[in-house]
């Protein structure tokens, strides 16, 4: 597979949001108060979370590293974002790179290792990560459930992440978005439609709606 491009299919930027806001959506999709339920296990999610730090340092050290799943559960194709964050002595953290995968078309293991290394150094709205701010990367990745047609009435805050299509341009924003800044249903399909550079009432006037669902956790807040 290529290397990602964080703007181009099917690859997708993900959204500017804040580390805390972030962290405290996952949290609560933990607890069965937001997004999905768990799926991977702590075990898992820590090798997921191994394997996105490894891919980012093995580029900056110019060695391969495998991307064969080592397990059935990491065969499966699934759709996956990472974000990058980094940590401030003084000033708490901050967005540092974030791209995924919408679509499920290869092993959530490879996509991982993908899209980490994509958010780090291929996301043109940030330099390339360097060796020393590596060092300093927290991570948190959302496994998504793949995207299927929905109607407006249908999306559940807090539950569904929206994807919206319209006239060759595509939109997403996770599930925990709309928690954080406090969006009811209407507001966020408003920014969904802001995300993808079309007119705030697109959802209404004829672009795709696709929903989704996604397990997050992180370094920090899900291991």
């Amino acid at each position: 597979m290529s290397p990602l491009q964080h703007n181009s299919p099917p690859a997708v930027a993900g959204p500017e949001v804040s580390r805390s806001e972030v962290g405290k959506a996952a949290t609560r999709a933990a607890s069965g108060q937001g997004c999905s339920s768990q799926e991977f296990s702590q075990e898992e999610r820590i090798l997921l979370l191994r394997l996105a730090h490894d891919s980012i340092s093995s580029a900056l050290q110019h060695r391969e590293i495998s991307l064969d799943p080592p397990t059935p559960h990491f065969a499966e194709l699934r759709g996956a974002f990472t974000s990058l964050y980094l940590r401030q002595d003084r000033h708490g953290e901050e967005l540092r790179g974030c791209v995924g995968y919408v679509p499920p078309t290869c092993p959530v293991y490879r996509a991982v290792a993908e899209t980490a290394r994509a958010a780090a150094f291929d996301d043109n709205r940030f330099p390339p990560v360097t060796a020393e701010e590596a060092a300093h990367l927290e991570i948190e990745l959302s496994i998504l459930s793949p995207a299927r047609p929905i109607q407006a009435e249908a999306i559940e805050v807090g539950r569904h992440g929206l994807l919206i299509s319209w006239h060759g341009r595509r939109g997403l924003l996770l599930p925990q978005v709309p928690i954080e800044r406090g969006w009811d249903r209407t507001t966020f399909l408003e920014q969904t439609c802001r995300k993808a550079g079309l007119p705030l009432d697109a959802w209404q006037k004829g672009a795709t709606l696709e929903a989704f669902t996604a397990e997050v956790f992180g370094d920090k807040s899900g291991q």
